[in-house]
């Protein structure tokens, strides 16, 4: 999975819509190879990332958990303290 395609639910607070369509574009980014398409393709691509972050937000929206909503605050300082340790860093 693409290092910038972060978990989006059962957060609390909810996605937003930036969060979600970002996610959307660096899905559409990795599957493509395109960081930015040509003009040729720039309507398709563009047409994909927003589909995409409809489909998304759809998906969230239905999903169902028994467990709490995540704290967006805890969850980076654990993803930092797993990164210091992968990478050897202070």
């Amino acid at each position: 999975m693409c290092r910038n395609i972060r978990t989006l639910f059962n957060f609390d607070p909810p996605a937003t819509d930036e969060e979600i369509r970002a996610a959307s574009l660096q899905y559409v980014r990795k599957i493509t190879g395109y960081n930015k398409p040509s003009k040729a393709n720039e309507e398709a691509f563009n047409r994909a990332v927003n589909e995409i972050a409809m489909v998304s937000r759809d998906l969230l929206n239905s999903l169902v958990t028994n467990t709490e909503p995540r704290n967006r605050e805890v969850e980076a300082e654990r993803a930092g303290i797993r990164a210091a340790k992968r990478y050897g860093t202070n």
